[in-house]
């Protein structure tokens, strides 16, 4: 059966890196990865903003041209780009229209237009509308409706959530991507795309935050039945812990960053007093010692100061425990410091897990494409996919795209299952240990169950 939808590409344009990953929805309505590349950002991008346009350049023409190396059959000339970066504001409006065709049902079309009519909202010069996201509609004197389509009434109105940026750094991210010839479908702000790739329907309905950890900013995106709450830009990310180890210790930034990934944790108490790590001397000095419970220390005052920011946001919203069931996801490269969630429970009371970008994948693929660091680049091909279904752009469809397939290189392999020869009643090992553990589990489950018997017929005696 031919598969005739778009391929969408997701370019994630980071502090550290850039990456750029290439993905069309199955029929089964998941997420197949048919190209993937990255490359060192070359100290373009400071803080999420773009400040030198020609290393940027070089550096996503690298990550394009490895992401069409690994599947030759590509064709990528239009992508979804994230953005970041302390210059990103929101501010919540209110918009209202009058239907002039009251006869018929609310249409998309009455929905399209209120919401192009926000993007007139007054802003502060020098700055750029990037989104405007509805949250709740109503329509007359109906409130809180998640979806006014087919409703019937004069006034239809919603409250809305308008996402701002320095119109200088939207510009320097278009003419880096124009410039490596591509063009761009459309920018996205990275939290959202984020949360899109490792949120699921409970989520949103439970209540949950997304703080996205990357290089030069955190990214913060707030749900709450079902509705975008509030969002931010923490101006602190994984290159100031890297640069906060480096002064604290005397150290090179490359030398930080190695002992940041190999042996960091967000909690001094679990690192181990006597463990020292010996760092090589520079040009013929002696070695240094380094004591991993001061690296601990300092990467949790830095980390400790994020999450100050993720309480003081939260508080901003009234977005407490209660409202907050789901707790708050933690992806993005920075997600993955050791300890990281318990001291993000400890500091925040909410409970807390890594977000992997598998939620809307496909199964099967190798582990270096779910890490959290390409959360963003996966919720940008999501948002692609948003469009196409909801008829908001035009997508390529023809026919030459439909033959490309997920390259091996990008799937797990698994090892075949040595089966002892057939004899009369014997059976291949894996069988057998099988049964065992489901024996073994049986006989747990009767052990405990005995024991809650023994319980609740005590408590009503």
């Amino acid at each position: 059966m031919s598969n005739t939808n778009p391929i969408i590409v997701g370019l994630d344009i980071g502090t550290t890196k850039i990456a750029a990953i290439a993905g069309r929805k199955n029929e089964y309505g998941k997420l197949e990865i048919l190209g993937f590349g990255k490359a060192s950002s070359n100290n373009s991008v400071q803080h999420g903003q773009v400040l030198n346009i020609d290393n940027a350049v070089l550096a996503i023409r690298e990550a394009m041209a490895a992401c069409r190396q690994s599947n030759p059959n590509l064709n990528i000339s239009e992508v979804y780009v994230g953005i970041a970066g302390h210059h990103i504001k929101s501010l919540q409006t209110r918009g209202d229209l009058v239907r002039q065709d009251m006869d018929n049902e609310i249409s998309q079309a009455d929905v399209d237009k209120l919401i192009a009519d926000q993007r007139k909202t007054y802003i502060p010069a020098g700055d750029q509308i990037i989104d405007v996201i509805p949250q709740e509609f109503n329509v007359d004197n109906f409130q809180n409706i998640k979806n006014p389509i087919g409703y019937s009434g004069v006034k239809l109105g919603a409250n809305f959530h308008i996402i701002t940026g320095d119109k200088f750094a939207i510009r320097n991210i278009t003419r880096s991507v124009n410039r490596s010839e591509l063009s761009i479908k459309d920018i996205v702000l990275q939290p959202l795309a984020s949360a899109d790739a490792v949120m699921c329907d409970h989520d949103l309905e439970a209540g949950v935050a997304i703080l996205d950890i990357g290089g030069g900013t955190s990214d913060l995106a707030v749900f709450h039945e079902g509705i975008l709450k509030h969002t931010a830009v923490i101006p602190f990310g994984g290159e100031n812990i890297t640069n906060d180890i480096k002064t604290g210790l005397g150290v090179l930034k490359s030398q930080a960053e190695a002992m940041k990934v190999q042996f960091g944790s967000a909690l001094s108490q679990e690192a181990k007093a006597n463990a020292i790590i010996t760092i090589p001397g520079i040009r013929g000095m002696a070695p240094k010692q380094v004591s991993v419970k001061t690296l601990a220390q300092i990467i949790q005052a830095r980390m400790s100061e994020i999450l100050d920011f993720v309480i003081y946001h939260l508080k901003q919203v009234g977005m407490d425990n209660k409202q907050l069931n789901g707790g708050i996801i933690l992806t993005g490269g920075g997600s993955q410091l050791k300890h990281l969630i318990q001291l993000t429970e400890y500091q925040t009371g909410l409970n807390a897990r890594i977000g992997f970008p598998n939620e809307h994948l496909s199964s099967g693929y190798i582990d270096e494409l779910t890490k959290p660091m390409y959360s963003t680049c996966i919720g940008l091909i999501l948002k692609g996919y948003s469009d196409f279904e909801r008829k908001k752009k035009e997508f390529v469809t023809s026919n030459a795209e439909v033959a490309i397939k997920v390259p091996e290189q990008f799937r797990v392999m698994e090892e075949p299952v040595a089966v002892a020869p057939a004899m009369e009643e014997e059976r291949p090992v894996s069988a057998v240990a099988v049964e065992n553990r489901r024996s073994i589990w049986d006989k747990l489950k009767d052990s405990i169950y005995e024991i809650f018997k023994e319980e609740d017929d005590t408590e009503l005696k």
